[in-house]
Parts: C-alpha cells; sequence; structure tokens
C-alpha cells in the first residue's frame, strides 16, 4: 500500500532554498523526499536523546561545586 502525503507551505531562506534545489537536481532526488530524510534523521537523533535522557535521569545528580572539586581532584582543571 501506497503511503500518502500531505502537502504544506514552509518558508525558506532563500540562499537555503536555492541550495536544496540544487542538491536535489545533483542527486536525481525531489526536494520534498531531501526535505523528508532531514526531518526523520532530525527526529530519530531527538529520539536518541530522550532515550540517552531517560537511561541518564536514573544517575545521581552532584553540585556543580562537587564537579569542580572532581575535576581538580583529578588534575583536569
Amino acid at each position: 500500500m501506497a503511503v500518502q502525503s500531505k502537502r504544506t507551505t514552509i518558508y525558506l531562506d532563500p540562499h537555503l532554498h536555492k541550495a536544496l534545489r540544487l542538491k536535489a537536481i545533483a542527486v536525481s532526488r525531489s526536494v520534498s523526499e531531501l526535505v523528508n530524510d532531514a526531518i526523520k534523521e532530525a527526529l530519530s537523533e531527538d529520539a536518541g536523546d530522550i532515550t540517552a535522557f531517560e537511561v541518564r535521569d536514573r544517575e545521581p545528580l552532584i553540585s556543580y561545586e562537587e564537579m569542580v572539586k572532581r575535576l581538580k581532584r583529578d588534575g583536569r582543571i
């Protein structure tokens, strides 16, 4: 079954639009395909970040002062 596309209007900086059109021509793909791929990649990165935050949420918190003390103790600053 084919995925139905939704139409939308976006406003791009003229220089970005020109670069996007040129890239679309260079890679033989449509501007829509490039925009869809960029959005999917950005959302995928966000999902990865959310997962990492959830995992790190279980870590104990330390204060800024404690972190500075640790860095000094370890010779990093």
